[in-house]
């Protein structure tokens, strides 16, 4: 049997909110808006009626928390499943997807390397992911590609064994409707399942002011937590370009949060509840550059870190990592920056750009080396009789694709100390599968 969001949390930033939960910290006044939930008899597959097998079938795993299963968590195992990234200093890899492929890459990966993933969509990802030729009035399309992307991750991360945080990415405040639509498909799944459709947003309102961030996201964590959803927030400006959000001439400053700021997020957030993480800025900028002109301060997070164990005195807790931080633009980050980031509390980094450059990189390579038996259907250097469809076929050029990105996945996995996580061992090959002999291309 599974348990769902459960009645209590680990404050992700230090506290605990309920006595039975295990913590080394002194016990907070604070409490959840959390709702007595029910249990969940049977798992997602079972409900609706396909196999769950092997990894499938169970409930928990060697070397994580009880409450962390296969497939999407939320309340209570997001909850313990964050701790433990940040008990054990590895973090968890976020990556956008806009397709299906994309998803069942990460998933793939994730299996491969014995470890959680983050899939999240960005409202315009969310968008393609419905179709562009939907009309996209009051983000219609992008609540309808989100909500059709969850139930994909939803369906296929138990079948693959893993456990996944479904995730939405930067959402500004002209997207705020977007967030409300996909909040209230997770009311009306947990009303169902006694569990959200998704396990945490982003609300980003770094280019707000610092007080208006701050109400916003307290009433979007008021309304969330109570069915054990988590908010990311963004404090601090991460630099570049992503999804059509441009930063790339936003004054350096910006670029790097400042302590009090943090301390400021951390104590008026935790009295409304518990489930928050912090995307503070230390020079973050997405997409790739040069070598030289990305300048990463990691040191800002320890920083913040003891300044806010100092302002809490008796009640910090014992490693003095009161808050658990996300790493935006992790794409081409050095590797040394990124594991410094992680002892300094980061317990999740989001890539996009190298993830997107490996699934067309792998297109590209595939065209490449099979390009005399793509100009046509008919006519290659075999005889100009014969058939090019398995070439042609959408789908070696795409499996081309994911397998280029799950090589660029397991790079990252190790890069975040993600390695043999859950304690599933190697991977079974799998069996029944189109290849050379049924007349697939070994790709």
């Amino acid at each position: 049997m599974r348990f769902s969001v459960g009645t209590a949390a680990i404050l992700l930033a230090g506290y605990t909110v309920q006595a039975f939960v295990v913590s080394s910290v002194k016990p907070s006044p604070v409490t959840t808006a959390f709702r007595p939930t029910t249990a969940l008899n049977e798992k997602f597959s079972e409900e609706i009626g396909i196999p769950c097998e092997d990894e499938c079938a169970m409930d928990c795993y060697p070397n994580l928390p009880p409450s962390v299963h296969p497939g999407v968590v939320s309340g209570q195992a997001l909850v313990d499943l964050l701790q433990h990234a940040k008990d054990n200093q590895y973090a968890i890899p976020a990556v956008n997807c806009v397709s299906s492929s994309g998803i069942n890459a990460c998933l793939e990966a994730a299996r491969k390397n014995d470890a959680p993933v983050i899939i999240q969509f960005s409202s315009g990802g969310s968008q393609f992911y419905g179709g562009k030729g939907l009309d996209n009035s009051n983000y219609h399309a992008a609540i309808a590609g989100a909500v059709s992307g969850a139930f994909h991750v939803r369906t296929m991360a138990e079948q693959y064994g893993v456990p996944v945080i479904l995730h939405t990415d930067h959402c500004a405040k002209k997207l705020l409707p977007w967030i409300d639509g996909l909040v209230l498909a997770s009311e009306r799944f947990y009303e169902n399942h006694g569990e959200p459709l998704f396990s945490s947003h982003m609300i980003d309102l770094s280019e707000d002011p610092i007080e208006e961030n701050i109400a916003i996201c307290k009433d979007y964590l008021a309304r969330m937590s109570k069915i054990g959803i988590l908010l990311e927030m963004e404090l601090g400006i991460t630099g570049g370009e992503e999804d059509g959000v441009n930063n790339e001439d936003v004054a350096l400053e910006d670029l790097y949060s400042k302590p009090e700021e943090i301390w400021q997020v951390y104590k008026e957030l935790t009295p409304v509840s518990p489930m928050f993480t912090v995307a503070a800025a230390f020079g973050n900028v997405h997409g790739v550059y040069s070598p030289g002109n990305v300048k990463l301060e990691p040191e800002i997070l320890t920083r913040a870190q003891e300044y806010i164990s100092d302002q809490l005195g008796p009640a910090a807790p014992a490693d003095r990592k009161p808050v658990s931080f996300v790493f935006h633009g992790g794409s081409g980050s050095d590797v040394a920056d990124i594991q410094r980031s992680i002892g300094y509390g980061v317990i999740k980094m989001n890539i996009d750009t190298d993830t997107q450059w490996s699934y067309w990189e792998g297109i590209k390579n595939f065209e490449k080396k099979w390009h005399p038996y793509l100009q046509q259907q008919i006519g290659n250097p075999d005889g100009p009789d014969k058939p090019n469809k398995k070439y042609y076929d959408p789908r070696e050029s795409m499996r081309a694709g994911e397998l280029n990105t799950i090589a660029r996945l397991d790079q990252c996995f190790a890069d975040l100390k993600c390695v043999n996580i859950c304690g599933l061992g190697e991977v079974k090959s799998a069996d029944n599968i189109l290849g050379p002999r049924r007349g697939g291309l070994p790709v």
